[in-house]
């Protein structure tokens, strides 16, 4: 087992992290900026290291920063959360080549799957559903607008343009008709180009109402991989999920067993190793696949309470050699599970409300869980994600979940600062949320965006 873990992150899954760690007996390092002195895992930590200012690149980003961290504390291995550099193959290689371990899959498998063409051509190969598109990036140059125009009518209108190494809702851009198709690709290029320093895009079709379904994994690198089910993050606004649930409720079975068994033979393929996610449009009965998500997903908790397993404490022992602890006929589903996001934000503009918080009270009960760092007296820094805690519920079916959360919503008390509560008591009262299976595009249009 992993001797002493540095936790590259902050917030609610650094202190989420830090308990699994405990639980297992590793010695734990908090790393913090100098807005982030008073984070409750930093006081929980056996160790706490301040890695530089308050702008993420100069702390949660600065990579030297956190290898002479891990260097001075005696470190065996760096956990990064998700955000920040869960994702960076350079970090991860990094990482390993300083002499630590780093808690998910080796860099080649993240360059790999954060390329969304290299991406989507491996799991053509693993047998996972794909979206009809191009074979690849869609090509540049003088000349090369007639391949373009034949690729899209092979699709078929209409199409969505994405850059490859793009992601969160950025670099994407739907195309009705070919008249304005050209342009959205060379607009999207360059936009690639800003944001992401690659200008490589591809075509896919677009799936006008379908609905956000992923798959849960976990794989040990060692030929043993098992999948935990999927979850439904459909409630969507401005690509950014505020709901989620599991199991997906209103699935074709037969669709869901196929898709979950390609999803747990593609990391065997891959040699994948660590926890992961793979996200699907799902429309009309059939999963298409959009990208693999190469960490611990926000809302990795909802499917720990409908099967029982610690996604985290799986990512520690693989990261420390083990074998999966579990196998794929130990697990099952029990009842229902949602997860509301809590964002410290005003909940008619969605602007940042940082600021101190007077009071906070958590909600609790049977089946009800609070993944928060939140604490009475704590100043909500203005310099990260708003994101400040999770409410999830348990219940033996969807209903008992929902009116669990309903209740929970009610009981939960942060003052002191605005928070988007209200939307989520909104929701969870939601006619046509409550029947279940609502499209990703359904929230914007309730809230009128």
């Amino acid at each position: 087992m992993l001797d002493k873990v540095l936790i590259a992150n902050r917030g609610e899954i650094a202190l989420r992290i830090l308990r699994a760690c405990k639980e297992l007996g590793i010695r734990t390092v908090a790393v913090h900026s100098k807005a982030d002195r008073e984070l409750m895992h930093v006081r929980l930590a056996d160790e706490a290291v301040c890695i530089g200012p308050a702008p993420s690149a100069q702390s949660y980003l600065n990579i030297p920063a956190l290898i002479s961290a891990a260097e001075v504390t005696d470190s065996s291995a760096i956990h990064p959360g998700y955000g920040f550099l869960s994702e960076n193959a350079n970090f991860a290689e990094q990482v390993e080549r300083s002499g630590f371990t780093f808690i998910g899959p080796k860099a080649e498998t993240i360059r790999l799957m954060g390329d969304k063409v290299s991406a989507i051509e491996s799991m053509k190969k693993a047998g996972v559903p794909t979206v009809p598109g191009s074979d690849g990036p869609l090509p540049e140059g003088e000349g090369e607008e007639a391949e373009i125009l034949a690729t899209a009518r092979r699709i078929g209108y209409p199409v969505i343009i994405k850059a490859a190494a793009g992601g969160g809702g950025r670099g994407m851009r739907v195309v009705h008709t070919e008249a304005h198709l050209l342009s959205a690709v060379n607009v999207t290029r360059t936009e690639a180009h800003t944001s992401f320093g690659d200008g490589t895009v591809y075509m896919e079709k677009f799936l006008e109402n379908p609905r956000h379904v992923e798959v849960q994994v976990l794989a040990d690198g060692q030929g043993n991989a098992i999948h935990l089910y999927d979850r439904d993050c459909s409630l969507q606004r401005r690509h950014q999920k505020v709901i989620e649930e599991a199991p997906a409720p209103m699935l074709d079975p037969e669709a869901r067993a196929e898709v979950l068994e390609a999803c747990r033979q593609a990391c065997i393929t891959i040699g994948y190793r660590g926890a992961g996610t793979f996200e699907f449009l799902y429309e009309d009965g059939q999963f298409f696949f959009i990208e693999m998500n190469t960490r611990v997903q926000v809302e990795h908790p909802v499917t720990e309470m409908v099967t029982g397993v610690d996604i985290v404490r799986e990512q520690l022992r693989i990261a420390s050699g083990l074998p999966l602890s579990i196998r794929q006929e130990d697990v099952e589903l029990s009842g229902h599970a949602f997860e509301c996001r809590i964002n410290a934000e005003d909940p008619r503009t969605f602007m940042p409300s940082p600021g101190k918080v007077s009071l906070y009270h958590p909600p609790g009960g049977l089946g009800v869980r609070m993944d928060s760092h939140l604490y009475t007296g704590y100043t909500v820094p203005p310099h990260y994600d708003s994101l400040i805690g999770k409410l999830i519920t348990w219940g033996a079916d969807r209903e008992t979940a929902l009116t669990r959360m309903r209740v929970a919503l009610d009981e939960l008390l942060v003052e002191g600062i605005k928070t988007n509560t209200d939307l989520h008591k909104d929701l969870v009262r939601d006619g046509y949320f409550r029947q279940g299976g609502v499209n990703i595009h359904y929230l914007e249009k309730k809230l009128g965006l």
